[in-house]
């Protein structure tokens, strides 16, 4: 896949994502000072650090991309999911709440979030909460997450 209207982000604009994600995941993942490329790919809005797409943007929001997440191990904004259910998220499929055994308790209907194992804790799908935290641990039907990024995609390819 090729990365298209590449340009350099302005070194304010490097210090706002950079606030946006710190304040996401609650830990430093960037300090402003990277240097980072936005690029179009296939339709989806890419995040370049140093050569390695770490982060997209989803819905104008940005948000770690799956190796930014193995990369920053953030522990905020997170959806835990059984075993059962791997399969199915790694190729691509929305998580169903009753596959869901726990969530930050943070996650608001509408945001990003990001999916994981239960056994490792690894990112499996990055995607947008259709409910709040609390309704997808509860939950005994309907989709918690959709999801938009996962492993084997264009974007992990990449």
């Amino acid at each position: 896949m090729k990365l298209r209207k590449k340009h350099r982000l302005r070194k304010k604009e490097v210090e706002e994502l950079s606030k946006i994600l710190n304040e996401t995941f609650g830990k430093e993942i960037f300090t402003g000072n990277e240097i980072i490329d936005q690029a179009d790919a296939e339709g989806n809005a890419v995040l370049s650090i140093n050569n390695e797409i770490l982060g997209l943007i989803i819905n104008d929001k940005p948000f770690l991309t799956l190796k930014g997440l193995l990369k920053y191990a953030p522990e905020k904004k997170y959806v835990t999911v059984d075993k059962g259910a791997v399969k199915f998220v790694c190729n691509g499929a929305d998580i169903m709440s009753p596959g869901v055994v726990d969530a930050d308790p943070s996650i608001k209907k509408n945001e990003l979030v990001w999916v994981r194992d239960e056994n490792h804790k690894k990112p499996l799908a990055v995607g947008v909460a259709l409910m709040n935290a609390e309704e997808m641990v509860k939950g005994k039907k309907g989709k918690a997450v959709l999801s938009v990024h996962y492993i084997g995609d264009k974007i992990w390819r990449m």
